[in-house]
């Protein structure tokens, strides 16, 4: 595979999403075709799937239905932190050491969506570039498209994609959160929280609630004054909520723009992945995944199917009775649910 996946920053019209194929006039590939391609690790094959996710295509069963006998292979690896830390520089380190040692690597990178023009930067192609001809590394760019929680919506099925298109790890990395953002944590198998001198102390961090979320702390930029006393906070903060036998997040100290702690770092990812599979960690995790994920798609097709009977004028004369005091909101609310 290639990271020169351009479709999701394309300047050229939007093509129509309810078949798949190149454009008009170039042939079509079906859903057999694409998946059969991005296992043969076919980058633009990937590519279009990921855009088929994005664009909520009607394709999208099928979809889901044809990749998922070659799913569950890969090492969900999050990444999370306040904007600043170094995220996409050491999403780019991490991809160096994992392909030093044969991984086959994608990359979900999300970033921010303007409130005001809609778009995304997409920056972390500037920042990755030394992998775009690694025939081993996927890099994809999503947009937020206005998810909170640090990642766009269609993160979990695109890296379903990636699963499926034989990469051995997928590296997710979020927008930058901030209080409560830390949806990754219910993604990965393993969650690493970047923290950086000048960036808040331990205290800060455990108020933004990401250190709950944290499987490893990585204190970066650790050439900078200190980022010994980072390390310091985080240990006495993280010691606060320590249980007998349960996992104690390492904290590795890493300087993302020259590679220094990264195979520290690895190793540390290798031993938690090693406990979650002994513990049975690993199962339970992604079988709450799985359930968050159903329980989304099913949360969406009632909104959807609730869509339907917006309009409707039961709802209308609901509202007006709610608002006089003359009915509950419960109550009227199972009136709307029992049309549906």
């Amino acid at each position: 595979m290639t990271a020169a996946d351009e479709s999701s920053v394309t300047t050229q019209p939007p093509v129509r999403r309810d078949t798949v194929g190149r454009r008009a006039g170039r042939g079509q590939l079906s859903v057999d075709e694409l998946v059969g391609r991005a296992r043969e690790g076919d980058p633009r094959a990937v590519a279009r799937l990921i855009s088929l996710v994005e664009d909520a295509s009607p394709l999208l069963r099928e979809v889901a239905a044809r990749l998922a006998p070659y799913t569950g292979n890969a090492q969900i690896i999050g990444i999370t932190g306040s904007p600043g830390v170094g995220k996409s520089t050491s999403t780019a380190s991490l991809v160096t050491a994992l392909r030093a040692v044969g991984k086959r690597v994608g990359v979900l990178a999300v970033d921010p969506t303007s409130p005001f023009s809609g778009g995304a930067l997409l920056g972390d192609r500037v920042r990755m570039q030394d992998h775009a001809t690694d025939a081993g590394v996927y890099i994809r760019s999503m947009a937020a498209r206005g998810h909170l929680g640090g990642l766009a919506w269609a993160t979990p099925q695109a890296l379903r994609v990636l699963d499926a298109a034989g990469c051995d790890v997928v590296i997710v990395e979020t927008v930058g959160v901030g209080q409560s953002e830390v949806e990754v944590a219910g993604l990965a198998d393993t969650t690493l929280v970047l923290l950086a001198p000048g960036m808040g102390d331990g205290i800060q961090a455990a108020k933004a609630g990401i250190l709950e979320v944290g499987d490893i702390f990585v204190v970066n930029k650790a050439d900078r004054d200190g980022a010994d006393q980072v390390v310091r906070d985080l240990r006495s903060v993280l010691s606060l909520g320590a249980q007998p036998g349960a996992w104690r997040a390492p904290i590795v100290k890493t300087i993302a723009h020259t590679g220094q702690g990264m195979d520290d770092l690895v190793a540390a990812i290798d031993k938690h992945r090693e406990m979650l599979a002994a513990s049975g960690e690993l199962t339970r995790r992604r079988r709450q995944r799985a359930r968050d994920e159903i329980e989304a798609i099913a949360v969406t097709a009632l909104r959807q199917r609730f869509g339907d009977v917006h309009g409707h004028a039961d709802l209308d004369s609901l509202a007006a009775l709610v608002a006089a005091g003359e009915n509950d909101p419960y109550t009227a609310a199972d009136r709307i649910i029992a049309a549906i």
